[in-house]
């Protein structure tokens, strides 16, 4: 292989990137929905659109939060006991997608793939399942969560034009900023939220690990 074949990108400069982002459209999955409502009812008054999944799409109907439903979205029903929702790339070319590189919008454009501006996800519960005497090892397995993890992994890593929320404790300093900045988010916050994510992400896989070994 050519030494071009293993060069590393060059990081981009903090002058071409934007450091307001609005959010216009939010998707909302959580496990724990303590604070769910209010929090996405704050998102509404702010003219964000919200897509979710469920439990939770189900959880903000009752309380009158109007949401679009996943498989609206991406085209595609809920299937596999909820196994398979968000693994699609409607969800993920959203999250991914670079907002100023002319290619991935092309791309995003000609697949009728609509940006996500926030995601908000909050992981299945492996870890207090395992901490339950006597738990079957099927019940522990179910609460390994794939597409949550899939999604926060896939919006921390487009931090500079995706906000996203691991935690109802972080739910109240993103609507202070959303607030102060007419419904945007800054660099400095995305970023923030961003190394949570991997920190996050990092500690329920070495639960999970730690649980598959014994």
């Amino acid at each position: 292989m050519s030494a071009a074949t293993h060069a590393r990108p060059q990081p981009r400069t903090e002058a071409s990137v934007s450091d307001l982002v609005r959010i216009r459209r939010a998707l909302v999955s959580v496990s724990d929905k303590a604070g769910l409502v209010e929090f996405a009812q704050a998102l509404a008054a702010l003219g964000v659109e919200i897509v979710s999944t469920g439990g939770t799409a189900a959880a903000l109907q009752r309380a009158g939060v109007r949401t679009r439903p996943i498989e609206d979205l991406t085209g595609f029903p809920e299937m596999m006991d909820g196994r398979v929702k968000t693994l699609h790339p409607k969800v993920h070319g959203a999250l991914l997608g670079v907002r100023g590189n002319p290619e991935h919008v092309a791309a995003m454009q000609a697949h009728g793939i609509e940006p996500i501006d926030l995601v908000c996800v909050n992981l299945y519960p492996f870890e207090q399942t395992v901490a339950r005497e006597g738990v079957a090892e099927h019940e522990a397995v179910e609460q390994i969560d794939i597409g949550g993890q899939s999604m926060l992994r896939s919006a921390a890593k487009n931090f500079e034009s995706v906000a996203v929320v691991t935690s109802p404790q972080q739910y109240g300093a993103v609507l202070e900023q959303l607030a102060a900045n007419g419904g945007a988010t800054t660099l400095a916050l995305r970023r923030e939220l961003a190394a949570a994510v991997f920190a996050h992400t990092a500690a329920y896989d070495a639960a999970i690990a730690a649980f598959m070994a014994r």
